[in-house]
């Protein structure tokens, strides 16, 4: 899952970076409204942690921004300013969640999982396709009573498919998610069709089913009942 931190002071937004990379996110950074306001209009995420007292600017204008571009992203508000009101509003622009500084990396952790529980996976933390079972808490998918060996990779890719199944995703799309916004200067996206491969692969020698479709010229879909 891509996660855009956006805060403003440089110990807090490293920590997080570091937290949340090792507990298997894709993180990148923003220290400033302007760099905000250009990756949230040029990339998607899955969530943005999002300061509102920023230089530059206030946090709860990308916030009205995300919601105008109709972006798909969650938001958690982090900040300092812990009265009702201020909260009242974050919430009221669309955000999901705010919480207030100082805060526990582990709870921060917690809210972003809780958040992507209730918009990607309905609530659950395991995921059912037919037999395939994917397992978010423990990074595990099965088909009925075997575990499938996935990579690090194979497994992002995976869960990216679940969450966009039965829509056309396109390589860069897949791409950017899997690697960053650094990987739109790529010449081609032959990683990512060498990662959909090989996950097609795996899951069809243990299910029969080859679940990810190749659209020509667009990408792939994961086509599930």
């Amino acid at each position: 899952m891509k996660l855009l931190l956006i805060e403003d002071e440089p110990l807090l937004l490293d920590e997080m970076d570091l937290y949340l990379t090792e507990q298997g996110y894709r993180c990148e950074k923003a220290t400033n409204y302007k760099e905000g306001e250009e990756k949230i209009t040029l990339y998607e995420y899955d969530v943005v942690v999002l300061d509102i007292t920023l230089p530059g600017g206030n946090g709860l204008a990308l916030l009205k921004l995300l919601k105008d571009q109709f972006r798909d992203a969650g938001v958690l508000i982090v900040s300092a300013k812990d009265s009702l009101s201020d909260k009242v509003a974050g919430l009221g622009l669309g955000a999901d969640d705010y919480i207030t500084k100082p805060f526990y990396l582990e709870e921060l952790n917690a809210r972003i999982n809780a958040l992507m529980r209730r918009r990607s996976f309905s609530g659950n933390n395991r995921m059912k396709i037919d037999m395939l079972v994917i397992d978010t808490a423990a990074q595990e998918v099965h088909w009925k009573d075997h575990i499938i060996a996935l990579t690090k990779k194979e497994y992002e890719l995976l869960l990216y498919f679940i969450v966009n199944k039965n829509r056309v995703v396109s390589k860069q799309s897949i791409a950017e998610h899997l690697w960053g916004d650094h990987y739109d200067m790529a010449d081609n996206y032959d990683t990512v069709y060498v990662h959909t491969m090989n996950l097609r692969k795996k899951i069809t020698a243990h299910s029969g089913t080859d679940y990810i479709k190749t659209v020509y010229g667009m990408g792939y879909k994961f086509m599930a009942p």
